[in-house]
């Protein structure tokens, strides 16, 4: 199997792994209650999601 013939440098490395950098999770509000909640996902605190509640709130 073929090996490479030199070594690669630091910079040339680090240019081609500049886009594996971790990105923070996108936030919006959600439009029943207004908190901040990850895109794509039924809000925690009312159970909204794309203008309808999936999930209701039970009390114990």
């Amino acid at each position: 199997m073929p090996q490479p013939k030199r070594r690669h440098s630091k910079s040339r490395s680090r240019k081609r792994n500049s886009h594996n950098a971790i990105k923070p999770r996108q936030l919006a509000k959600c439009t029943q209650c207004g908190t901040l909640t990850p895109t794509h996902v039924i809000c925690p605190t009312c159970g909204y999601y794309q203008g309808r509640t999936l999930v209701e709130e039970t009390e114990e």
